[in-house]
């Protein structure tokens, strides 16, 4: 089975032999390995460049550990590319697997993949491609040491749009499928609830949290963020901030635990791309709101796995599904908030803010979108546009609900779409 990607290929070929080093981030498993080593290596033998010319390297397999030494690893490719006549595609596969070593000649300073990579750069004979499922280790260091050198390309798990073009059972199904095991790519070649569930499990485990306790040596703790994804997990679409985290673990857990400490490990999961954190955001008064906050996973199958499937909300999971939706598209993603002054039944001053699930911004557009699992009678629709007819602007305002319905405008032209035409339809906000 063939995935297409064909929003994240394009980007590699419009990249392709532009002096940068193409950095390609995302959380592991996602299929950045797939892009890189399998479609953009068959773009490359469709425009007449031979297998002799792309160099692989996959630095998580066992039998490359050898070259996680930076020493190791640029003795390696500059060896594989020694042909000063010939163009070569050099692939890194997760760089963050190289190790900082000593200097031998300069004591004190030592050696990292950056040193690697910079030197690897220089090469005129090389186009140069890693991965990595770090953000701290690849993003801040692409700004602070590659500034102008590196070309960031974030992947994400399958958007519901690439998960149904491969979706093989009933499509009726497919939206059961996608918003209770998420998106990862080997999700699409398991057949049991065991299988999927077993897989999602083991991945959180064995993969993430293992990545995450050992980089930054937290093994006492692992009951801790055990608990603390936990939380996470089941509060997605809900405020909260490190402060009434810290107060729900010592007051239901017992466990006396810092803001600041679950701060930083919230930190550690947004590193590994697991979570996302979401800002609020005055529409009217346009500025950022410090807290609280929200959370999203990244994919909405790992979360359901952290639960063992136990909490389905389904217009949780929907919310968080349209986040990541908006976020694949290329759009920044804040929560909206209104501010609304009137009176109440008494005739006195009251001041309240309504929430707007998602104002999404690129350039300068924006979108105001409300999820919502139904709309069932006019109450309910007045309820839930409550927010988005107190925004002054013109900018498009959407509810997207579970139905599958025609889309349709009302007088205030607030568009009403079902959720799979809104993730199918690449166009759904322009309607």
């Amino acid at each position: 089975m063939i995935i297409e990607r064909p929003q994240y290929l394009n980007q590699l070929i419009q990249k392709k032999d532009n002096g940068m080093i193409k950095v390609i981030t995302g959380v592991r498993r996602s299929g950045k390995s797939f892009l890189l080593f399998t479609l953009f290596h068959q773009y490359l033998n469709s425009v007449d460049i031979k297998n002799e010319q792309i160099i692989e390297l996959a630095l998580d397999e066992k039998n490359n550990m050898r070259y996680r030494n930076p020493d190791e690893l640029d003795k390696y490719i500059r060896f594989a590319v020694r042909d000063t006549q010939t163009r070569y595609y050099v692939f890194i596969d997760e760089i963050q697997f190289v190790q900082i070593i000593k200097n031998p000649y300069l004591p004190g300073d030592t050696i990292s993949f950056i040193d690697t990579v910079l030197g690897l750069m220089k090469l005129k004979n090389v186009d140069l491609y890693i991965t990595g499922s770090n953000s701290k280790l690849l993003s801040s260091e692409i700004v602070t040491q590659f500034r102008d050198r590196g070309d960031e390309i974030r992947v994400y798990p399958l958007s519901f749009r690439e998960f149904c073009s491969v979706y093989k059972s009933d499509g009726r199904k497919a939206w059961k499928e996608y918003y209770t095991y998420g998106g990862l790519p080997r999700i699409l070649y398991l057949n049991s609830h065991k299988e999927k569930s077993d897989y999602l499990v083991g991945l959180f485990e064995k993969t993430y949290m293992a990545d995450v306790i050992e980089r930054y040596d937290i093994r006492n703790e692992k009951t801790v963020l055990d608990d603390l994804l936990n939380e996470l997990s089941s509060s997605i679409g809900s405020l909260t901030n490190p402060a009434n985290l810290s107060n729900a673990f010592r007051s239901v857990r017992k466990i006396s635990i810092s803001s600041e400490t679950i701060d930083r490990y919230i930190g550690y999961f947004e590193d590994a791309f697991i979570l996302q954190k979401v800002q609020r955001y005055d529409v009217k008064g346009k500025k950022y709101l410090s807290t609280p906050l929200k959370y999203y996973f990244v994919d909405v199958g790992l979360r359901n796995a952290k639960l063992e499937f136990r909490q389905q909300e389904e217009n949780h999971i929907m919310e968080n599904i349209i986040f990541n939706e908006l976020i694949i598209r290329g759009y920044s993603v804040d929560v909206g908030v209104v501010e609304y002054r009137g009176r109440d039944e008494n005739g006195k001053d009251i001041r309240t803010w309504l929430e707007v699930d998602f104002v999404a911004k690129d350039a300068d557009k924006s979108f105001y979108i409300q999820s919502s699992l139904n709309i069932e009678g006019e109450d309910k629709r007045i309820q839930e546009i409550n927010s988005l007819n107190r925004i002054p602007d013109s900018f498009r305002k959407i509810v997207v609900v579970k139905d599958d319905i025609a889309p349709w405008h009302d007088n205030n032209g607030i568009l009403y779409i079902g959720i799979e035409e809104f993730l199918q339809n690449e166009k759904s906000l322009e309607l």
